[in-house]
């Protein structure tokens, strides 16, 4: 494929998503949509998880005595090298996958049976990781890609000195340990770090409640078309190199 080919590919592609994106931002009430959401009331399922988080944090302390092993999110994606590679480059994002929109890691969710005991518990589920921070890693403003999922965090570690914060939209949030929030990241979000310590939360990523028939859109962009992008073909053959 010729460069001009590749740029006319790649602008005809986010024209798509953009176009995809506004059909389904209008059914979650446009620019008026929330930053953050209430668990209880969006997705409940997701209590599950917190239930949970004391044998979701033992499988995560045995993962992270190999934390140097664990790779930098943009080795595992490259589209994310922005948002992993480019504040503090010296420093590490650290992800530890166990399921994308195609199913279940099998050799990371192998090692974590608790955690993903839970996670089959969550209806909808688009994709599951630990996310660790290193101390002083911040992550740059950025609009997610897709407006048809949710993102939740559930905090695990969060230092006690400067812990540290994340922005959604106009709206900011600093991690308490235990606690877990449910936001859009189809919002311009960031996260400022200027903690000494490790932060790091379990992410889950769910089908966005939606009305008929924008649900039934939705269903089909993820599931039917979703596990066969070429984000998610890397992700595996990446993850392969890290089993």
């Amino acid at each position: 494929m010729d460069l001009a080919h590749g740029a006319d590919v790649s602008r005809t592609k986010q024209a798509l998503v953009r176009r995809i994106n506004a059909f389904l931002t209008r059914p979650a009430g446009g620019d008026q949509r929330p930053a953050f959401f209430d668990i209880d009331a969006t997705f409940p399922a997701l209590r599950a998880l917190d239930r949970q988080q004391d044998v979701i944090a033992q499988e995560l302390d045995a993962l992270l005595h190999e934390r140097e092993r664990i790779p930098r999110y943009h080795d595992v994606s490259s589209t994310e090298t922005y948002i992993s590679a480019t504040v503090n480059p010296d420093k590490a994002w650290r992800v530890f996958m166990l399921a994308t929109v195609d199913g279940e890691v099998q050799a990371n969710a192998s090692r974590c049976p608790n955690t993903m005991a839970a996670l089959r518990q969550v209806p909808d589920l688009l994709g599951a990781f630990f996310s660790i921070l290193d101390p002083g890693k911040s992550i740059p403003a950025h609009d997610g890609p897709y407006t048809g999922y949710l993102r939740y965090h559930l905090a695990l570690k969060v230092p006690r000195d400067n812990p540290p914060s994340l922005r959604v939209k106009d709206q900011h949030h600093t991690w308490q340990l235990g606690q877990s929030i449910l936001f859009d990241d189809s919002w311009n979000h960031e996260v400022t770090n200027l903690s000494s310590g490790t932060r790091v939360v379990l992410i889950v990523d769910v089908l966005r409640p939606l009305p008929l028939p924008y649900r039934w859109v939705n269903l089909f962009l993820t599931k039917a078309l979703g596990r066969y992008s070429e984000e998610v073909r890397e992700i595996r053959a990446n993850l392969r190199k890290y089993a």
